[in-house]
């Protein structure tokens, strides 16, 4: 299933050079987008893929970060996956189930890579960069997954992340995804848990809300120190309001 809108209707709307603040600006050309998988284990390299999710972000009218759309894509086993019962115990996915419309790795990657890469182009971003919870074994699990289809089109950066456990020891001194939330005020349903799209929405909005509080009331970064007039005035710009 591939919950998305298709942001090819919109590519264009934006002439070069006369972009909005966009969140590719506050992360100076990357496009965060908050990933979880699910896996039947923990090794990327023999475990299967069975599930991924995406969030992915932009800012509104006053520059503060906001959930924009999602993605969610169920994977079939590759042949020889192996499914740990411990894992699969965790997770709860039925693998066989009629009705869980899983498609094939490679089928899989095309449709969660499609809407990620339209709207990296759409905002005019260099290329996106994965956000998770943990993220360094998402990234992991999608390349090792890249690697066996032979997918030459992962739009995510190759080796860096931006990771809410490290963002969530700064914040509210606590690592766990669920410790993290509560102390932040946002909910977490134990029963929802460690399905992909339910994590990866609790993430993005984990990370949106890390990030809103440490940013300017525009939005900006607020420690980064100016390297122009130009950069100055381009960055301090009104955000839109229409």
């Amino acid at each position: 299933m591939n919950d998305t809108v298709d942001f090819s209707a919109l590519a264009g709307t934006h002439a070069p050079g006369q972009l909005p603040w966009t969140v590719a600006r506050r992360f100076r050309g990357f496009m965060p987008v908050v990933v979880d998988v699910e896996t039947g284990g923990l090794n990327p390299e023999t475990d299967a893929l069975l599930e991924l999710a995406a969030v992915l972000l932009d800012v509104d009218a006053t520059g503060k970060l906001v959930p924009v759309d999602r993605v969610q894509v169920h994977v079939a086993p590759f042949e020889g996956a192996q499914l740990n019962p411990k894992s699969m115990k965790i997770n709860g996915i039925d693998v066989d189930h009629p009705f869980r419309g899983a498609v094939s790795e490679a089928e899989a990657l095309t449709q969660f890579f499609q809407p990620i890469r339209q709207r990296t182009k759409l905002i005019g971003a260099r290329r996106a960069i994965l956000v998770g919870h943990n993220a360094a074994f998402d990234l992991a699990v999608i390349n090792a997954a890249c690697a066996r289809t032979g997918n030459k089109k992962n739009p995510f950066h190759p080796f860096s992340t931006l990771d809410t456990v490290t963002l969530s020891a700064l914040a509210v001194g606590e690592t766990v995804l669920a410790k993290a939330l509560e102390a932040i005020g946002i909910g977490w349903d134990g029963a929802q848990a460690h399905a992909a799209l339910y994590d990866a929405e609790q993430t993005a909005a984990l990370f949106c809300k890390i990030v809103n509080h440490f940013s300017t009331p525009r939005g900006r970064a607020p420690l980064r120190q100016r390297s122009s007039p130009a950069a100055d005035a381009r960055d301090e710009a009104e955000p839109p309001t229409d």
